[in-house]
């Protein structure tokens, strides 16, 4: 498995980490035994990053993780690293109501995934959204008291803007920001990205196949499951779903001129981006896993990436990532 740093503070991770979510929400129905296999598969392969958040099925994701190290080898269990998020509210029915990112709730709900994950620390903790009503100084403070107490390790941040990177890193070393990347998503180059580097913060890329509209898997006559958000994704509506199918037809032309899969292509590509890059793949399945692991191996020469950047410009994509209600949240 190839490495790589996550910032200049951060931990030495796998090249690829395993985005959890959809082992216990918002992709529709879930399988509990192929969701502990493929956990297994990704550890077994060299994968050292599991991404999960409190949140994720209300504590599901995190008893689910917890299972799988519990019954993995002990020596793929002990490499394992823990990336978690906090801080979303929910209700009983499912929904968001927003973030809680006070010092006091900040530790409370790194107690609860302590006991839900079973491990006497968490390797990069982050709130999964701004606090609009906390000073970002006050949360990432709250979470350095953490690391000094050692029941986090390293910390990380999801989805803010450059001035709040900026003022968080003042406080204390942040390893990484987590933030949606991938071809159709390049918002963060213009100065998230740069802003990162220049306080050597890496980069953890969700996202990176746009939740499956990019995998060459997803078809328009597909039809999405009530428990699924992707129906009510911007992106997967009506012409703005045809339109961005019609760029993965673009994208397809070349992956198969190479012999690869779309899904390998646009993995490959995030992770041309930087070697401060660590793509998050939301596998949920074993074959899934495994096709995504064969973009390690795929080499994209200049000439494809000219190919691609033709094929799906900055800003191509019609809609937006989420709905309007869910991206006042983002880049706060």
């Amino acid at each position: 498995m190839q490495t790589r740093a996550l910032g200049t503070t951060g931990p030495q991770t796998s090249a690829l980490g395993l985005g959890c979510m959809g082992m216990s929400a918002l992709y529709g129905d879930t399988d509990r035994a192929e969701s502990l296999a493929t956990l297994h598969a990704a550890l077994d392969a060299g994968i050292t990053l599991l991404d999960t958040g409190d949140f994720y099925g209300m504590g599901h994701n995190e008893l689910l993780i917890n299972e799988a190290l519990r019954t993995a080898p002990a020596a793929l269990r002990e490499r394992a690293l823990l990336s978690v998020k906090f801080g979303a509210l929910r209700t009983v029915e499912g929904g968001f109501t927003g973030y809680d990112g006070r010092p006091a709730a900040v530790k409370n709900f790194a107690a609860y995934s302590l006991q839900r994950l079973g491990t006497d620390h968490i390797d990069i903790y982050r709130i999964a959204r701004v606090d609009p009503d906390v000073p970002i100084e006050e949360t990432v403070g709250a979470i350095a008291e953490l690391v000094e107490a050692g029941h986090v390790r390293h910390i990380g941040l999801s989805e803010v803007g450059a001035d709040t990177l900026r003022r968080a890193a003042a406080v204390a070393p942040i390893a990484d920001l987590q933030t949606e990347y991938s071809l159709l998503t390049r918002d963060i180059e213009d100065e998230i990205l740069p802003t990162a580097r220049a306080l050597g913060i890496g980069i953890t890329a969700y996202g990176v196949l746009s939740r499956g509209l990019i995998s060459g898997h997803f078809t328009p006559d597909r039809t999405l499951a009530a428990n699924d958000f992707r129906a009510q994704s911007p992106r997967f509506q009506g012409e703005n779903l045809q339109h961005n199918l019609a760029l993965v037809d673009a994208l397809r032309t070349l992956a198969e001129a190479k012999g690869i899969t779309v899904a390998q292509t646009a993995i490959a590509w995030v992770l041309s981006r930087g070697d401060d890059i660590v793509p998050l793949i939301g596998a949920r399945r074993r074959d899934r896993l495994t096709e995504s692991l064969g973009a390690l191996d795929t080499t994209l020469t200049p000439d494809d990436l000219t190919t691609i950047e033709a094929a799906i410009p900055p800003n191509a994509a019609a809609g937006t990532r989420y709905p309007r209600s869910q991206m006042r949240h983002v880049g706060l």
